[in-house]
């Protein structure tokens, strides 16, 4: 999937220029359409894989689960506001004002959609959140076990939506997108922009990784640095897989050799490969700050409060799309920022390029919960 992306965006910038404007309608006709179907598909997205999930974790209450799934979300959301605080001090100095202008205007027309197609969508994103909260939680402890079922059914169907209908789509959609921007003449500044900002988000993982250990490291009172060399295969199985389910045999073996019991092993890493995305949140933060100062948009502290909360709990659906939190994440990034379906399809593009970064650090992140978590137990 990424040496997909990265070929399309090299396409996209190469043919952009020298392609007819007859041909680069077809090509905007195309997102025009995906981009309804994208509207459509975010509150089932939602509905279908938010609810099932909540309703599985739901089902396995107790105090540890209880306990795991808050340091876990806790986690994941202060990971989201450290890249806020890194992104809004750091990146004002790398997007300057001319870039920002330069990717905000078009110096060549760009050749109009052929039609439109209008596919409204049969929720907005807040009700779809709310309704897969209220019928997650009543799964749950109703023990309404024909709703689940159908409720699992749906899951895979949505699944099986994204995988067949979205994900091998996404390629064309974002060459679509980077002739359009080379036509118009923003991708080399977009390009070169987010070249330092990858770089400076790979730095962010590492901070993140060395804080979470330092912590785990100090409640267990054992070496941070040894614990986290401990968790190095399972880092770079990750890297390599770009998936924490993929990932999961070998991050329990890991952490049961950092001397985490094998039960509480077993029950929080496939947990945590589920909820705890601190490295996938971090990003979408940073590259959505980034978005929104090279375009000019306002943005503030108390926004991006209430989206990296709300993100969080997107994230509990991730594991279960292919290509990533990212798309579990459009409906927020619209409803929430206002980004539109261009940046929406910037957004999948940068993730993907650093979605086995992102993966990595989740699934490292997991072992120094299992850590915590394995000494709560202890002590009981």
């Amino acid at each position: 999937m990424l040496l997909r992306i990265v070929i399309a965006i090299f396409l996209g910038i190469v043919l952009g220029r020298i392609m007819p404007l007859w041909l680069l309608s077809v090509f905007t006709t195309f997102n025009a359409v995906f981009s309804s179907w994208l509207k459509f598909l975010i509150p089932l997205i939602i509905v279908g894989l938010v609810m099932p999930a909540i309703a599985d974790i739901g089902k396995s209450a107790g105090r540890l689960l209880t306990i795991t799934v808050c340091i876990a979300y806790g986690s994941t959301v202060i990971s989201g506001m450290f890249s806020y605080a890194v992104s809004s001090s750091v990146f004002p100095h790398l997007i300057t004002p001319s870039a920002v202008s330069a990717v905000g205007g078009a110096t060549d027309p760009v050749a109009p959609p052929y039609f439109t197609l209008a596919i409204p969508p049969l929720l907005d994103v807040m009700s779809a959140l709310v309704l897969a909260f209220v019928a997650g939680l009543g799964m749950a402890y109703m023990g309404l076990d024909k709703m689940k079922g159908v409720a699992d059914d749906f899951r895979l169907l949505v699944q099986k939506a994204i995988g067949v209908a979205v994900i091998p789509l996404l390629p064309l959609y974002i060459f679509g997108i980077f002739a359009e921007m080379t036509r118009s003449g923003q991708a080399w500044h977009i390009v070169m922009t987010f070249a330092a900002i990858i770089g400076i988000i790979f730095a962010m993982h590492l901070a993140l990784l060395l804080l979470q250990y330092c912590i785990a490291g100090g409640i267990v009172r054992r070496n941070p640095l040894r614990l986290l060399a401990t968790m190095l295969p399972a880092y770079f199985t990750a890297l390599g897989t770009s998936s924490s389910a993929a990932t999961i045999p070998v991050t329990m073996r890991q952490v049961v050799r950092m001397g985490v019991e094998e039960d509480v092993a077993g029950f929080t890493v496939p947990l945590c490969a589920t909820i705890h995305m601190s490295g996938s949140c971090m990003k979408i933060t940073a590259c959505a700050v980034a978005l929104m100062l090279m375009q000019g948009l306002p943005f503030s502290t108390g926004m991006f409060v209430g989206f990296v909360w709300m993100l969080g709990v997107m994230m509990v659906a991730s594991p279960g799309v292919p290509g990533g939190a990212i798309m579990a994440s459009l409906g927020v990034l619209a409803s929430m920022l206002g980004f539109s379906e261009q940046q929406q399809a910037l957004m999948i593009a940068l993730y993907i390029a650093m979605d086995s970064f992102g993966t990595a650090c989740n699934v490292t992140g997991d072992g120094a919960i299992a850590l915590v978590v394995d000494r709560i137990h202890r002590r009981e």
